[in-house]
């Protein structure tokens, strides 16, 4: 095996501890943690204990460490572009979370960095690896429900939410913390470019000044709809996704399991016309033809057997062994370019 990645990881926070260390714990061959940036030192004191890695204060200082390949950026929203820049201008790999940028026009800057850097940024989209997600493309793809035509996609809950992620000039509100994840798979379901977009933003119940409820609808050029809600003021949570198909549907109210209702794909349906007279008096209102349905619980469980703490797998394949890493930098700005013309369309323009 190759030497390990040897990382630098920027932002000791929920993201930085909570996430990226323990996905990088399950991959102690590929990837080495020999440094750490952030603002507290008591954080830092924490990272030297458990890890002895090198500690910085000043981002721009932990760049330039030549024993850092790879720098994984967990910092606060708007710091994300800016410290991606600077860790690709020092030749590093850059592991960017999201959001990727904060309008489109800025994402459009990272790109102009990357493109001069090929190969070396990768996007956090880790949701792109969610085990229902996939399971849910699985079963799409095998034509049981038919031609999909309109997706719904709710994350819903109700808190009053008090942190950073709540306040406009942090960076905050679901928009920029939740819109990427649900945005990317909007955008994945849809599979053509997008022709309209509507949106609604509210405040609900968090205690800050950006948004904590939205509701997104996009139109695909194929006329695929897709309805997203994210949501932290909706007391009773809707399922979490529901797919209507030409000859079936998904369901999934907790991502744990799936149901499937589809037409038998044996039974023969007879060609029938419309009919213009008028029907007999003691007719139903429609039509009594026997329909013979299948309908499945499946416990999720994708083919791939993937889940959001494979990402760190993935970018190693990408990185060491050449492999394609799924989630490309166009599809990233795509994400960016929609949640941008959300927030343009709202009260919450920064």
């Amino acid at each position: 095996m190759a030497d390990p990645i040897r990382v630098g990881l920027a932002g000791i926070g929920r993201a930085g501890w909570g996430m990226h260390c323990g996905e990088l714990a399950k991959y102690p061959d590929q990837f080495q943690l020999v440094a750490a940036c952030d603002t507290e030192q008591s954080r830092l004191d924490l990272m030297a204990e458990k890890y002895a890695c090198a500690t910085y204060t000043d981002f721009a200082e932990m760049v330039q460490d030549p024993d850092v390949d790879l720098v994984s950026v967990a910092t606060r929203s708007p710091e994300h572009t800016p410290h991606a820049i600077l860790a690709l201008a020092a030749g590093k790999y850059v592991f960017l979370e999201k959001p990727v940028a904060l309008s489109y026009a800025q994402a459009l800057e990272l790109k102009a960095v990357a493109d001069r850097f090929p190969g070396k940024l990768f996007l956090r989209h880790n949701r792109r690896f969610e085990p229902c997600f996939n399971h849910i493309q699985e079963i799409i793809a095998s034509g049981k429900i038919g031609e999909p035509y309109e997706f719904k996609l709710r994350r819903h809950g109700y808190q009053r939410r008090d942190d950073w992620q709540t306040i406009i000039a942090c960076g905050g509100g679901q928009l920029n913390n939740w819109g990427p994840h649900i945005v990317d798979h909007a955008l994945r379901f849809l599979e053509a470019p997008v022709a309209e977009i509507w949106s609604d933003l509210k405040k609900i119940a968090a205690v800050g000044d950006a948004e904590d409820h939205l509701k997104v609808v996009l139109r695909g050029e194929n006329g695929r709809i897709v309805d997203l809600e994210i949501s932290g003021g909706v007391a009773l949570s809707e399922p979490v996704y529901h797919i209507a198909g030409t000859r079936g549907a998904i369901r999934s109210v907790n991502e744990k399991t799936i149901e499937l209702k589809y037409l038998d794909p044996e039974q023969v349906l007879p060609e029938i016309e419309a009919n213009p007279a008028p029907p007999p008096i003691k007719a139903s209102f429609g039509n009594a033809e026997p329909l013979r349905w299948i309908e499945e619980t499946l416990d999720t469980a994708p083919a791939e057997g993937c889940n959001t703490g494979s990402i760190y797998g993935e970018l190693y394949s990408a990185i060491r062994e050449g492999k394609p890493y799924r989630i490309t930098l166009a599809e990233g700005l795509e994400v960016v370019r929609v949640t941008d013309v959300v927030k343009a369309n709202s009260e919450f323009a920064s």
